[in-house]
């Protein structure tokens, strides 16, 4: 009897410890979800920061111990019926006086949203509405005494104590003039849905104004009740008119506004960022040109709109969008750029002269954290131990000292206290989900703030493979990085079929030593037997300029001779069948594994594409036309490597999905490739998904199914 109950003991924890990680965990109830502390906010003191508590209160909590200070703010506290059901978002005023409150928030697109709002005074313990109407983008003033914000297309600011409300401007009109908020490219391609800025002394109001009346418009229908609707908004196409924007200053005092501000003489440009600097009454503008090769940073006198030009800087290629930090002292500030290889940090004063160049090296500058003026010690994110990892270091200014602050090997991400006392380490790698750390500047651990032990629990109880990180050798003698997910208990003599996971586009990267959520459907096709690979292709970020800008106008060529060369490589793996390889990717991914099907149509059996790019005349001007160029100046590079142009040489197994109301990359590519697919009788797969956007989330088990379908397809053909 002893041995049969130890027998059955032993078989029931074998099957535990068996136990594969299914579709529904990942994709239906989420089961290993990781929980986060992405709520968190540091107070000025640098000794404490806030959180939520149901959505009910805002608490505040001491962060070397983690106890309650006091609760700062409770609905119960308003006893009329004008307060909110729930607290969905907030922010603080600078002077922490004042407490906007966000509810019953609707999102728009990638980063904006519209919602209720309203304002709580911390002294007068006083609760007012901003608005009636839900509102884009609220903010308080520095004082707490105002808050500003757009509604219809206009720029509003109220007072918080006599609760007047002033409109800033009266010409906004809906996919024609947007005053406060950018427009579709801007926000996507610039990654901002606020455009405007609150002077540090609470007197100017400065904002962008975009005139898309003559941009063309793009429609969409939405399917929903007995007659669709159709929704239409302005989306630049590449080589197509762009909005033209106007920088803007307005005066609270005077109620005036110094319309256009003065930026050179020509007018297809781009304002990707506005900054108020540490001078005094003086504001900060980043613009491009077009082609966005050139970058030109202006100083802009806010009493009168003067402006000087005090840096530029020019690229063969394209310059993305730079970090700029500025000095407390008003004296100097610090921008990221790549103009040695590299991206690097470099401090200017403001008449334009290079101060120094803080860090050197090949490796990349990923982030700038911060700068601690008393102490003269900079804060920033690299990937000086290797591309696949971030580590968090400070350098002192006067010694040129820089200290790692960040051992543990994987992807360390920084939020550190207004007084850069402590610092929150956000971090993971393959075998570890995200855990938060709360560390002091030199790097030394004060507490755990969250371990993520249940989910760790839970991974504990399933089967999981190794993530293995390894580097390919392609036949043109390129380095590529790669990780490779394989089945558990492979059989020797076996050879298993190969699923790429791939993206590629211009500064991405897949090969990482992160926790990602994703990596669970991919061990679940390993508990298939079906080895996952991802490579990072000639064009993907983290390993230097050349590397990154070598695909600039041909968008596609060497990203397919990369990925094409890897499944080759793979062969030198004899466990590998390369008679079975696939790929699959989304957006970026879903034009790369379309093009790779059919220029690669003796390697790849089976592609499938997710709301893929099928022709780059049809994505936006600001992506397209930085990496590509013109389509006017650059036809072959828009042409030669869109997937449209390439369906005869298909020849294996392809899905193709996507949304219907992707308001990013068009159901059109979708489409126009179906077409050119039926004209050349190609036998395909299409699976749609009605309304919604780019992401494919909304709708109930909207994920799980597209997940299946798509498990379904690999399985079947593979």
């Amino acid at each position: 009897m002893k041995i049969n109950v130890f027998v059955l003991l032993s078989l029931i924890y074998l099957n535990l410890y068996a136990q594969q990680i299914s579709l529904e965990d990942v994709w239906l109830t989420y089961k290993f979800y990781p929980a986060s502390l992405n709520d968190i906010r540091s107070l000025k003191n640098g000794e404490t920061y806030t959180l939520l508590d149901k959505s009910e209160a805002i608490v505040e909590y001491n962060f070397k111990t983690g106890k309650e200070v006091r609760k700062i703010f409770s609905l119960s506290e308003i006893k009329n019926n004008l307060k909110p059901s729930k607290i969905e978002d907030y922010a603080f005023s600078d002077n922490e006086k004042s407490i906007l409150i966000v509810t019953e928030k609707e999102k728009i697109y990638r980063h904006s949203s519209k919602s209720k709002c309203y304002s709580w005074n911390l002294d007068l313990k006083k609760l007012i509405t901003v608005s009636e109407n839900k509102v884009n983008e609220p903010t308080l003033s520095p004082d707490g005494k105002h808050v500003a914000y757009v509604f219809n297309n206009n720029l509003y600011y109220k007072n918080t104590e006599t609760e007047q409300e002033i409109a800033i401007t009266h010409d906004g009109e809906i996919n024609k003039i947007i005053n406060g908020i950018p427009d579709w490219v801007y926000e996507e391609e610039f990654s901002f849905s606020r455009a405007y800025e609150w002077s540090p002394d609470n007197k100017y109001i400065a904002y962008l104004r975009f005139d898309e009346s003559k941009v063309k418009d793009f429609s969409m229908t939405i399917y929903k009740g007995l007659y669709p609707e159709e929704y239409r908004y302005k989306y630049p196409k590449a080589g197509e008119k762009n909005s033209n924007v106007y920088l803007n200053i307005y005066q609270l005092a005077t109620n005036k506004t110094i319309f256009f501000i003065p930026l050179g003489n020509d007018t297809d440009f781009y304002i990707p960022r506005i900054y108020w600097t540490k001078l005094p009454n003086t504001l900060m503008a980043m613009k491009m040109n077009r082609l966005q090769n050139t970058m030109q940073l202006y100083l802009i006198n806010a009493e009168n709109g003067q402006s000087q030009v005090i840096y530029t800087e020019k690229s063969n290629t394209y310059i993305e969008v730079p970090e700029i930090f500025f000095a407390e002292d008003g004296k100097s500030y610090f921008i990221t750029s790549d103009k040695c290889g590299y991206n690097h940090i470099y401090q200017y004063d403001y008449n334009g002269n290079l101060i120094n160049q803080i860090t050197k090296g090949n490796w990349e500058i990923t982030k700038l954290n911060g700068y601690d003026n008393i102490n003269n010690i900079l804060y920033f994110t690299s990937t000086e131990v290797s591309p696949l990892e971030r580590h968090i270091y400070s350098i002192n200014l006067k010694t040129n000292e820089k200290t790692k602050l960040t051992n543990i090997e994987g992807y360390h991400v920084a939020t550190f206290t207004s007084n850069y006392k402590y610092f929150i380490d956000e971090y993971s790698n393959t075998t570890t989900p995200t855990t938060y750390i709360l560390k002091d500047n030199k790097g030394k651990q004060i507490r755990v703030l969250e371990n993520n032990d249940n989910l760790k629990e839970k991974l504990s109880q399933v089967s999981l493979s190794k993530k293995e990180f390894f580097v390919l050798n392609t036949s043109e003698g390129v380095e590529l990085n790669a990780w490779m997910i394989k089945p558990l208990n492979m059989q020797p003599n076996k050879k298993y079929p190969v699923m790429f996971c791939i993206y590629g586009g211009p500064g991405s990267q897949e090969v990482l030593n992160k926790w990602e959520y994703n990596d669970l459907w991919y061990q679940h096709l390993a508990s298939k037997e079906i080895i996952v690979v991802a490579v990072d292709n000639r064009g993907t970020g983290a390993r230097g300029a050349n590397f990154k800008k070598c695909t600039y106008k041909n968008l596609g060529k060497l990203e397919t001779i990369d990925q094409i060369a890897a499944a080759k490589a793979l062969a030198q793996f004899s466990f590998v069948d390369t008679s079975k390889i696939g790929l699959w990717g989304w957006s970026y991914g879903g034009y790369l594994s379309t093009l790779c099907l059919a220029k690669g149509n003796d390697v790849f059996k089976l592609a499938i594409a997710v709301a893929p790019v099928t022709n780059w005349r049809y994505y936006d001007t600001i992506y397209t036309e930085r990496y590509n160029g013109l389509p006017q100046d650059n036809p072959s590079g828009y042409d030669d490597n869109s997937p449209i142009n390439h369906v005869k040489k298909i020849k294996g197994k392809y899905l193709l999905i996507h949304r219907t109301a992707d308001d990013n990359v068009h159901f059109q590519n979708t489409v126009e490739l179906v077409k050119k697919l039926v004209e050349n009788n190609k036998n395909f797969e299409v699976m749609f998904y009605p309304n919604s956007n780019h992401g494919i989330y909304t709708g109930k088990n909207t994920r799980y199914h597209l997940f299946l379908k798509m498990t379904n397809f690999i399985v079947e053909n593979l």
